[in-house]
């Protein structure tokens, strides 16, 4: 009698990442990439992966401070948009949240990734903000909570 190997087969899973909606005076607060290899020269917001062992305002937290050097209580964060963004090489989750208050004034503490960091009016947005950010901001205007974005060619 021969044993045949069973391989399991490895579940499909998808990325989380969280982006921080900061809006003052009719503005958001924006960052515009260089030398990522992704999407340089485009506006996006303070955002990146959720962490292992982290919850998505832990990660929201901790990118506000890495990133743009502001401190948010997570009490002071709520849900505005979850996104699920399907990209070239990987699937997204994607969770928006916008914080209601900040401690600290906004200082780009990435340059190597980031040669821009400031207030941009919401209407309009750049024109060079990053497509599934713009669709964020759009849905979050309309009250819409949730999307479906696919890149185009993918």
């Amino acid at each position: 009698m021969s044993k045949t190997k069973h391989h399991a087969k490895e579940k499909f899973t998808m990325r989380v990442a969280v982006n921080l909606i900061l809006i003052k005076d009719g503005k958001a607060l924006l960052l515009r990439r260089l030398n990522t290899g992704w999407k340089d020269g485009e506006y996006g917001t303070v955002a990146g992966h959720v962490d292992g062992n982290e919850t998505i305002a832990n990660s929201a937290v901790r990118e506000a401070k890495e990133e743009a050097g502001i401190d948010i209580e997570e009490r002071d964060l709520r849900v505005v948009h979850t996104q699920h963004r399907i990209c070239d090489r990987y699937e997204y989750i994607d969770f928006s949240v916008q914080a209601g208050k900040w401690s600290g004034e906004p200082a780009n503490l990435e340059p190597h990734k980031c040669d821009d960091l400031s207030w941009h009016p919401l209407n309009p947005l750049p024109v060079n903000t990053i497509p599934y950010i713009r669709l964020v901001f759009e849905n979050i205007e309309k009250g819409i909570p949730f999307s479906e974005y696919r890149e185009p060619g993918v």
